[in-house]
């Protein structure tokens, strides 16, 4: 019965990402630097909260959106951190970020719609347009130190396009859009009267204090402007999966029906636990990130990798073109012959590049580090 199942559904690829973690995995002694998942455990008074809770009872239905007091939690958090305006009734806590974009997504595409995403990206963007019967449109940005323009996106631009995505910093670049990449989003917004969607789950996770955000410097564009952030990168709360959407009260009023037949609502008892992380503080885990990235930086500096300087997140984004492999096949490679595995390019719509995790011990990025060197030599050697 396969056959009767939605086409749109059968042609969606499965995680090439996932793919290459699981050959790294089946590969003895391999280094497996693919994965973006925080190496620090959930702080312990968010583990806690979980049990207090746990032993309050709160095992039965909340509100769809979230409880009343992590709603409030998260408005006054993105307040009192970001400058966003949004009550909690403009808060929907979600199933991940994940679960944020598919709402987003699908509740305001119609078949034929088109998406403008900037790439390299994060592949669930063109799965979820995809799924809903969009079209993908990416904007390269490989070209361009990984910024935008305004002369780009109005390429891009056409009458079925309904929305641009925004992920900064980056998966898989670790870059962060500059002000005048924003400013090309916000007057093509303006002018086209697109949706402009926030993926900000690494917005904790910067190396510089002051970054330019869309949502906080356009908050005249708040109306068309949807923010989804996560647990699960800032606070080491992956396996929590929870996470959030912002939106302006009538667009948040239509989108909330989506979540609720889809997941009815978050985990009753992990609502406080959430309150609490956002009480913690980031900064430990960033100054550790940011230490990695220096040091993955001055080796792909040794080794010859030319790389744009990520700003954020926990990704670095070497150029291997050089070697005239794909990036598939770079990646595969290095994993057999080298024993250390990073995610290909392709995967982002980045052909030419690969993508290197540093959320890992200091030991295994050295050795992962030392043995992608080693395969670079390689096939240096092979090449002359």
């Amino acid at each position: 019965m396969e056959h009767r199942l939605n086409p749109r559904l059968v042609a969606s690829p499965r995680s090439a990402i996932r793919e290459f973690a699981r050959l790294a995995a089946e590969t003895p002694g391999c280094i497996s630097l693919t994965l973006g998942e925080p190496d620090f455990p959930t702080p312990p008074p968010v583990c806690a909260a979980v049990q207090e809770s746990l032993d309050r009872g709160e095992t039965h239905y909340i509100p769809n959106n979230g409880s009343p007091a992590l709603c409030r939690a998260i408005a006054a958090f993105e307040a009192e951190a970001h400058g966003l305006t949004y009550g909690p009734d403009e808060v929907i806590v979600t199933v991940g970020a994940t679960e944020g974009l598919f709402t987003a997504l699908t509740g305001m595409l119609e078949p034929g719609d088109e998406v403008i995403v900037p790439t390299p990206a994060f592949v669930l963007y063109q799965c979820i347009v995809g799924l809903a019967g969009g079209g993908f449109v990416p904007v390269d940005t490989a070209k361009t130190g990984f910024q935008l323009s305004e002369a780009q996106l109005r390429a891009a631009v056409t009458a079925k396009t309904k929305a641009i995505v925004l992920n900064s910093p980056n998966n898989p670049t670790g870059c962060v859009l500059n002000a005048e990449s924003l400013a090309a989003v916000a007057q093509i917004a303006r002018e086209f009267d697109l949706f402009v969607i926030c993926d900000e789950v690494y917005r904790q996770l910067c190396y510089t204090p002051e970054i330019p955000q869309f949502s906080t410097r356009y908050p005249d564009l708040k109306d068309r402007t949807i923010v989804v952030q996560s647990f699960s990168k800032p606070y080491a709360m992956t396996g929590w999966r929870v996470g959030y959407l912002l939106a302006d009260g009538p667009v948040k009023r239509q989108l909330e029906k989506l979540h609720q037949y889809d997941v009815v609502s978050t985990v009753s008892f992990l609502q406080e636990a959430c309150v609490t992380a956002l009480r913690q503080d980031p900064t430990p885990m960033v100054e550790v990130y940011r230490r990695r990235r220096d040091f993955a930086l001055a080796r792909l500096s040794e080794i010859g990798l030319p790389v744009v300087r990520p700003e954020g997140a926990f990704y670095i984004f070497p150029d291997i073109t050089a070697f005239g492999l794909s990036s598939a096949d770079f990646c595969r490679r290095m994993i057999q012959e080298a024993k250390v595995a990073a995610v290909p390019g392709f995967c982002f719509g980045a052909e030419g590049h690969i993508r290197l995790s540093y959320c890992c011990d200091d030991a295994v990025l050295a050795e992962g580090l030392a043995r992608l060197g080693r395969f670079v030599d390689q096939l240096r050697e092979e090449g002359r």
